[in-house]
């Protein structure tokens, strides 16, 4: 089969406008200087940025690869907006079926090869098997908990989150990735609730 590189990048250039929708999928997470929330594309480059500085402390994971994880896996939030950890009401098995959609109409837009392998990026994120997958996962978790602790509690403190369901909806996921990181924010999750409790700005 003889590959058109003209289509191909038309149909290219027909998707990356449409990553452009991105920056309109307002998060929860304060920016530092808590002018206003931040939106998902800046959230999806600051955990590239994750990816790159601290990969060095989960063994065995390729950069690359996790940098293209993240990269992609809130791609679908173009569809479906954001579904923040702490607001409960969305119906997680509905909430998955919705994102599967999402990047297959997204993804689909690019030539076969490329929409392949984008889908199989996006797949193995979740489930978070693979050990980069695990590391993506981590820093998921970890680029909002660090806003939180340097924005007054942020999106804790908005929903009323305590210490113990930091640590549990956190602690799995960035322990998973890097009990070295995780050690670390753990003990910033503490220092966040003592100031907190003690009410040291």
């Amino acid at each position: 089969m003889t590959i058109n590189p003209v289509e191909t990048i038309r149909k290219q250039l027909d998707f990356l406008p449409e990553l452009d929708r991105l920056k309109s999928v307002l998060r929860q997470s304060p920016l530092i200087n808590r002018a206003r929330r931040e939106n998902s594309a800046e959230h999806s480059w600051h955990l590239a940025m994750f990816a790159l500085v601290l990969s060095e402390h989960a063994e065995g994971v390729d950069a690359l690869h996790v940098v293209k994880l993240l990269l992609l896996h809130d791609i679908v939030e173009i569809d479906t907006g954001d579904a923040p950890i702490h607001v409960a009401g969305r119906d997680t098995a509905v909430l998955m079926q919705d994102e599967r959609a999402a990047a297959e109409r997204i993804f689909g837009m690019l030539p076969l090869h490329q929409a392949q392998e984008f889908l199989s990026l996006w797949l193995e994120f979740e489930p978070g098997v693979t050990r980069n997958a695990r590391f993506a996962r981590a820093l998921d978790r970890l680029q909002p908990l660090l806003l939180n602790t340097l924005t007054n509690g942020g999106t804790w403190a908005e929903n009323g989150v305590t210490e113990q369901q930091v640590m549990d909806r956190y602690g799995p996921v960035i322990e998973g990735g890097s009990t070295l990181l995780w050690q670390v924010a753990s003990a910033m999750v503490r220092e966040h609730f003592y100031r907190r409790h003690a009410n040291v700005s």
